[in-house]
């Protein structure tokens, strides 16, 4: 099992910034890649940003050159930073983790964090 914390969500007014946090606890030497998801009203969840445990990172062309995901591995924690925020960023953000183990694979989610952007 992996837990995950999440933190950071708020109300930004178009072009600013915010920081998401995600903790992570639990079986951490499973975990094979940390990301984040969004999900806006009405809308399906989507991938934003992920990176593996080797560092490397991916991201929906919507946030590239805007977002950055990064991660602290001495304090399990997976960071995005959001620059310049658009209205269309809004949504419910969730952390996720992909574990892998001998003969299993998991997906755990934090329980979301509000990140709204006012036009």
């Amino acid at each position: 099992q992996v837990q995950l914390v999440e933190s950071g969500g708020g109300l930004v007014q178009t072009g600013g910034s915010l920081r998401l946090s995600c903790a992570a606890s639990g079986n951490i030497f499973s975990i094979n890649r940390m990301g984040w998801y969004r999900q806006a009203p009405g809308a399906q969840r989507e991938s934003v940003a992920h990176i593996t445990t080797s560092g490397n990172t991916n991201y929906a062309d919507s946030v590239k050159g805007r977002f950055t995901i990064s991660r602290d591995n001495a304090k399990n924690t997976v960071y995005l930073q959001m620059n310049n925020l658009k209205p269309e960023d809004t949504a419910v953000y969730y952390c996720n983790a992909f574990c892998i183990g001998i003969n299993y694979h998991n997906d755990y989610w934090g329980q979301g964090t509000q990140v709204t952007v006012s036009s």
